[in-house]
């Protein structure tokens, strides 16, 4: 039997997210975790069915060979299944080391790519996306153009204007809210 409730799917930018938390002040004690099922339990509600909780970041790979670097993978790899015993979806995007510099690629392509995708498919009602990044603004414009709803989650702390300008509806978490998912 089909559901009547409004059916969501969340789409986390790992980075964006990321560093959002590192420079807001929650805290972090040792051994304490962010909580994402909570987290998008809690950005869903109970009056709305989940369909699908998709995580984008970049992969780190150890190029330069050290310890660091490799500390740096093996953590990265077990939050990635940490995420996928929770039902996420991980996409992955490219790290591109550059001159000292490293740069994520490929990451907003693939979350404007599903949020478009997604609406033509039907997979969802409402689009919860996670991250202030505006280049992703012509996917949620294309993704209301097909009468679909986009949730802009930031942080209070740092909003995004103009995502806030384009989705249908804002959530700005305080970082007393967002502590409740540290665990």
């Amino acid at each position: 039997m089909e559901s009547n409730k409004e059916k969501v799917c969340v789409y986390i930018d790992g980075s964006n997210f990321y560093n959002y938390l590192k420079y807001s002040s929650v805290k972090f004690g040792k051994g304490k975790t962010f909580n994402f099922d909570k987290f998008v339990d809690y950005l869903v509600g109970e009056q709305r069915e989940l369909i699908s909780k998709r995580y984008y970041t970049g992969v780190i790979r150890n190029v330069d060979k050290t310890k660091k670097s490799e500390e740096l993978v093996k953590g990265q790899q077990k939050f990635i299944n940490m995420l996928k015993k929770g039902d996420f979806s991980f996409k992955p995007g490219r790290i591109i080391y550059d001159s000292g510099l490293v740069r994520e690629k490929g990451t907003d392509v693939k979350i404007a790519v599903d949020i478009v995708v997604g609406a033509i498919d039907d997979n969802y009602d409402t689009a919860i996306l996670v991250s202030s990044d505006t280049d992703l603004i012509p996917a949620i414009k294309y993704a209301r153009y097909k009468k679909k709803k986009i949730e802009y989650v930031g942080f209070s702390f740092k909003p995004s204007y103009g995502m806030k300008e384009e989705t249908d509806k804002s959530r700005l978490l305080s970082s007393n809210e967002i502590q409740k998912f540290v665990e």
